[in-house]
C-alpha cells in the first residue's frame, strides 16, 4: 500500500515530535508499505503565515498527485490534516495549544482573535471528515471532546529506542531529562530541592531556551552542590542515567503525551509528577508506580524525600510501571494495525 504521511516542519526545532514522525515512517514500512512524508513548512508568527498555510493546505489534493495513486494518507500536524483523500487517517499529536488551552484572552490583540476562530472552524471541518480520527493521548483526545465536541480514539507508541532503556540499581538521584523550556518546569524541580531533608541529587539532562535562566535559579539558591544542568547529553547517557534513577520527575504543564514518562517505566523506575501535568496521569498512578503531586516546590520534595526514605518501595514501584507498561500492550504493531486497519 502507498501510505502519504502529512506533517509539518521547523527548521532547527527537534524533539518528541520529529521522534513521533519518524516512527510511524518507519513502523508502516517494516509492515510492508511503501512510505511518503509530506512536511510543510511551519512558522508560529505572524498569524497571516499560519492562515496562508491553512488555505494552502485545503487545494491539497493528494489522492493522484501527477497521476499516481496514493492508497491512504495519515496526517499528524495542525494544519496538514486539512488535506483531501478518500482514506484520510488523522491522528492528532497536538493542536495548535496557543488557540486552546494555552489561549489568554487577556493578552490576545485582535489578529490572534481571529486566528483562534479561524482555527476552531478548520479544525472541527477537517477533524470531523476523516475516516478515523485518534489521538496521540488520553489527553489530546479529551481536548478534542472538550473543545470541538469530536470524539477521537488515544492511540499510544512506544518512545524512540524502547528496547534500549534497562534497569539497574539506584544511585540515589532523581532525574529528568527534557527540552529547558517553561512549560516542561525544571524550574520546579529546582525549587523543590530547596526544600529537600534527603540527600537526592537531582540531574536535568537537555538544552533550551530556558537554560541560563534556570542556571541562574541553581546559582541564586545556591544549589550548585544539588541540583546539575547537565546540557546535551547522549542516547547512551540517557540510558544509564534511567538505569541507575532512584526515580524521574516529570511535571510538565498539561504535556499532550510525554516520552519520559514511558521511558522511565521501561527503565523501571518510579515517576513524579504533578495533577495538571496531562499525558502523564494516563500512566502514573499515584502510590502504585510513582507519585501524582500538587505543582508546588514543598509537594515534590515530599515525594522526593518519600522515595529516598523507602528506597525498596520505589524500587518496586518502578517495576510495577514496567510491568504495567508491557500489560498495556504498547507497540508499533498495534499503532499500524489501527492507523491502516
Amino acid at each position: 500500500m502507498r501510505v502519504l504521511v502529512t506533517a509539518t516542519h521547523v527548521p532547527f526545532m527537534s524533539g518528541g515530535a520529529e521522534a513521533h514522525i519518524q516512527g510511524v515512517g518507519d513502523a508502516l514500512r517494516r509492515a510492508g508499505h511503501s512510505v511518503e512524508t509530506l512536511r510543510l513548512p511551519f512558522r508560529f508568527s505572524p498569524e497571516a503565515d499560519i492562515q496562508r498555510l491553512m488555505d494552502y493546505t485545503e487545494t491539497l489534493d493528494v489522492t493522484a498527485p501527477n497521476g499516481l495513486t496514493i492508497d491512504k494518507a495519515v496526517s499528524l500536524q495542525f494544519p496538514t490534516y486539512g488535506i483531501t483523500h478518500p482514506d484520510h487517517t488523522v491522528w492528532v499529536m497536538h493542536q495548535h495549544r496557543a488557540v486552546y488551552e494555552l489561549w489568554d484572552d487577556a493578552a490576545a490583540n485582535d489578529a490572534q482573535r481571529r486566528l483562534r476562530q479561524a482555527i476552531h472552524a478548520y479544525d472541527e471541518r477537517h477533524l470531523a471528515r476523516a475516516q478515523r480520527l485518534f489521538a496521540n493521548s488520553a489527553r489530546v483526545a479529551e481536548r478534542l471532546a472538550t473543545y470541538n465536541g469530536l470524539e477521537a480514539e488515544p492511540l499510544s507508541h512506544p518512545p524512540p529506542g524502547a528496547e534500549r532503556l534497562r534497569h539497574d540499581e539506584d544511585w540515589g538521584y532523581v532525574f529528568y531529562p527534557s527540552r529547558l523550556e517553561s512549560l516542561k518546569r525544571q524550574d520546579l524541580l529546582i525549587e523543590a530541592a530547596r526544600h529537600l531533608t534527603s540527600p537526592v541529587k537531582l540531574l536535568l539532562g537537555g538544552e533550551g531556551g530556558q537554560q541560563e535562566r534556570f542556571a541562574r535559579l541553581i546559582e541564586r539558591h545556591g544549589l550548585g552542590d544539588r541540583v546539575r544542568l547537565m546540557g546535551r547529553i547522549s542516547e547512551a547517557e540517557k540510558i544509564a542515567c534511567y538505569a541507575h534513577a532512584l526515580a524521574v520527575f516529570f511535571g510538565p504543564f498539561d504535556e499532550d503525551y510525554g516520552y519520559v514518562t514511558l521511558e522511565a517505566m521501561l527503565a523501571g523506575k518510579p515517576v513524579i509528577t504533578c495533577t495538571d501535568s496531562g499525558g502523564p496521569l494516563a500512566f502514573v498512578e499515584h502510590g502504585e508506580t510513582g507519585w501524582v503531586t500538587e505543582p508546588q516546590p514543598e509537594a515534590v520534595a515530599a515525594a522526593i524525600d518519600d522515595a529516598w526514605q523507602h528506597r525498596a518501595r520505589s524500587r518496586d514501584m518502578g517495576l510495577a510501571g514496567q510491568a504495567a507498561y508491557h500489560q498495556a500492550g504498547i507497540s508499533w504493531d498495534n499503532v499500524v494495525a489501527r492507523l491502516v486497519g
